[in-house]
């Protein structure tokens, strides 16, 4: 797609060589079109929807947009295996669905969208679950660690979720040599940190009564 220069959070500056959507071109005889691309903060749905489909994952957080490149094989393996965890629970006990990336979760007037790792919907919410994407804040969102959007994850998106009501965050570093699952919950308006768990140890959770996770089982040696 050209060049595209990223900050050290995977901010997008130049993506200039990408196709303006439809609503960028209709009536540019009777308005001044609309930039492309559009300025820093200004990002919309309707222009994240003209991105072309390069193998990048792309995020509009309060209007800027973040780039992450294709993510590596340790990092999918994890989240394989996490959502498969999540998946046999639910299978004896069908309290809702998870969902892996990629998967648009619109959190209204904080991001259109963003595309977490593994998500969890509730059943009695499954109303939010679209045919084309999640539009509210899921009751758990898992983000796995790469290098390209770790600080993002522990920072921006840490303090999304919250501002948007995600009701748990679990953080996953599947790195070799310090692998853990970190679990956030909801508390008023801000997280707490429910329990950092390492190798040996199984991650409980308030949003999945019952449900044990070996942190070994997602993040082998």
């Amino acid at each position: 797609m050209g060049a595209m220069d990223s900050s050290p959070e995977g901010q997008t500056t130049d993506v200039a060589e990408a196709e303006p959507p439809a609503a960028a071109r209709i009536g540019r005889s009777r308005r001044p079109a609309r930039p492309w691309p559009p300025p820093q903060g200004q990002w919309t749905f309707a222009d994240y929807a003209g991105l072309p489909d390069n193998g990048f994952r792309y995020e509009v957080i309060h209007g800027g947009l973040y780039m992450s490149p294709a993510p590596r094989p340790r990092h999918q393996r994890a989240v394989t295996r996490l959502a498969h965890a999540l998946g046999t629970h639910l299978e004896r006990h069908p309290i809702g669905e998870v969902y892996v990336a990629p998967i648009d979760v619109i959190l209204p007037d904080l991001a259109e969208p963003v595309q977490p790792d593994v998500i969890f919907v509730a059943a009695e919410r499954q109303a939010i679950v679209s045919d084309s994407r999640v539009e509210a804040a899921p009751d758990l969102v898992v983000e796995v660690l790469s290098k390209a959007t770790a600080r993002r994850d522990r920072t921006l998106k840490f303090a999304l979720y919250a501002q948007a009501g995600v009701r748990e965050y679990w953080i996953v570093d599947a790195e070799p040599a310090t692998r853990s699952i970190e679990v956030y919950v909801l508390r008023g308006d801000a997280y707490a940190l429910a329990g950092a768990f390492g190798p040996g140890e199984t991650v409980g959770s308030e949003v999945l009564p019952g449900c044990g996770v070996a942190v070994d089982r997602v993040c082998p040696a």
